[in-house]
């Protein structure tokens, strides 16, 4: 008899259905067709076992298990389910008739206990768009595939609870999710505040700038300066998810396995913090069968590179097309996918090796061109990308000692979010321009008139301070930002002398002292 289940693989940050046909006819064997992998052939001892634990049996028949489409390379655990499933359809040891209605994924225990999978929500999502009437999954990731309305979704643990599902006599109820409530849960929650951070008043408002244009920065500094413990907090001064945002960001997540157990969907901004020996592969994702790498698991959020110089060169040099295009496509023999990239970029480093050039109170160690030397070890064409560069000093003990709290998070937030909703008017036109950082040279010059005062003033700073000629543009956008912040239609002279200060490594003198 021939009975055909349906379960799914996942591509890149989609999903494609599978179409799984089991036939059990007179004969001996256990045949699967249809690019399995290791893990998928291996269920057949899985498989086996559970039914046994759980009061079936695998039939003493010739097996076929066929999964379609035949070209598509089938990865991982997740078809066990929908293969025993089928096979106990097919050897009339289950009701067969809503079988086909359902897709049904799950890794099976060989106690007949169901494991999680991953990329859930990409997967329901695809059911809903293929019109099947509902989906089986682990109970784990329930509330996960929930999130998409209109499909009847059940959560089970075991794989006789599937088998009285199909059999008329259910005892697990769908699983049901307000998305919207889910989503407004924790909308505005904060973990880390600003508020805690002693001084660096000046810092603070750069990366305020940051988060409202949505700029990338590097932050230079000593030692125990803070920068780390600023960059933690950017998150919070960025504006709240859209619901196209965190549905956006979760996919990604899921289909990494990096969603926590039983959650829904995510309701803040990732912060991802690479160590320095990542490889090039784990940051921009890849692998036999690509997989997100970290700048797509930082994604609407924030990506944290710590003392960016200590990177491998390779490494820091792979980000330079996803930090324009703001998507990566990784391309293997068989196919090619696409992640999203549209991340924040957020370094920190030391001055120089020993971390004390230019401190106010120790004395730097480094001999003559070892400054500049370490600052060489990024390229010119990816500081190109980074539109602020702050110097971060230590905070005087006065500073320190002071019991006053600082301007809130929320505080800070609400400008910010002020800010982007000027840039939405202005670039509510354009379906790849959301903030003023990614304008391009037409935006600029369209958007970034500057009077004749501004003009001398940055004709004057370039030739004085000696910046180079591709930090023109990126003041540019810089300005504009500060403008929107103080609610301004027009670039000022003093915004343009703010956005100046915020190019310190474009200026010759910068290491040769």
């Amino acid at each position: 008899m021939l009975v055909k289940t349906y379960a799914s693989a996942v591509h890149g940050i989609d999903a494609i259905t599978v179409t799984v046909e089991i036939d059990v006819s007179d004969g001996l064997n256990f045949y699967m067709v249809g690019l399995p992998d290791s893990a998928v052939k291996e269920s057949q001892q899985r498989i086996e076992t559970a039914l046994r634990t759980s009061g079936y049996r695998l039939p003493g028949k010739r097996i076929v298990v066929n999964l379609a489409p035949a070209d598509l390379k089938k990865e991982g655990s997740a078809y066990d389910l929908a293969i025993a499933i089928g096979i106990l359809g097919a050897s009339g040891q289950i009701n067969s008739d809503k079988i086909g209605d359902y897709v049904i994924l799950g890794e099976l225990s060989l106690d007949g206990s169901i494991n999680p999978v991953k990329g859930a929500l990409p997967i329901a999502i695809q059911v809903l768009h293929e019109k099947f009437k509902g989906i089986i999954l682990p109970a784990q990731n329930a509330r996960e595939a929930a999130v998409v309305n209109n499909i009847e979704v059940y959560g089970v643990h075991n794989i006789k609870e599937v088998i009285a599902l199909f059999n008329g006599e259910p005892t697990v109820e769908p699983t049901v999710i307000d998305t919207r409530k889910e989503f407004f849960s924790d909308y505005n929650a904060i973990d880390l505040d600003f508020a805690d951070v002693k001084g660096q008043q000046n810092v603070k408002r750069a990366l305020e700038i940051a988060a409202a244009g949505g700029h990338n920065v590097i932050m230079i500094g000593p030692p125990g300066s803070g920068k780390t413990m600023l960059s933690k907090r950017i998150p919070s001064i960025l504006p709240p998810f859209s619901l196209r945002e965190s549905l956006e960001t979760t996919k990604i997540h899921s289909v990494a396995g990096t969603l926590p157990a039983g959650s829904a969907l995510m309701t803040r901004r990732p912060f991802r913090a690479p160590h320095h020996t990542i490889s090039d592969v784990a940051l921009v994702g890849g692998g036999t069968y690509p997989q997100p790498g970290e700048i797509s698991l930082a994604h609407n959020g924030v990506l944290f590179l710590d003392e960016l110089p200590e990177f491998k060169r390779q490494v820091l040099e792979v980000l330079r097309q996803p930090l324009e295009d703001r998507t990566i496509t990784i391309s293997r023999a068989r196919s090619t996918v696409n992640f999203p990239a549209g991340f924040m970029l957020v370094a920190s480093m030391n001055p120089c090796p020993c971390g004390y050039y230019n401190h106010p109170e120790k004395e730097c160690t480094c001999g003559p061109g070892v400054v500049r030397k370490y600052l060489s070890r990024i390229s010119g064409p990816l500081l190109d990308r980074i539109d602020l560069h702050v110097e971060v000093v230590p905070v005087p003990f006065k500073d320190l000692s002071m019991q006053k709290r600082g301007e809130s998070s929320a505080e800070i937030r609400e400008r910010v979010i002020k800010a982007r909703e000027i840039q939405q008017k202005r670039f509510a036109d354009s379906q790849v321009i959301h903030c003023n950082a990614q304008m391009s040279s037409g935006k600029i010059h369209t958007y970034c008139v500057l009077d004749d005062a501004g003009m001398a003033l940055i004709k004057k700073a370039m030739e004085k301070l000696g910046l180079s000629a591709r930090a023109y543009d990126r003041i540019l956008k810089v300005a504009r930002t500060i403008a929107d912040l103080a609610g301004s239609e027009a670039i000022l002279p003093m915004h343009v002398a703010e956005a100046i200060t915020y190019r310190s490594l474009d200026r010759d003198s910068w290491g040769m002292g």
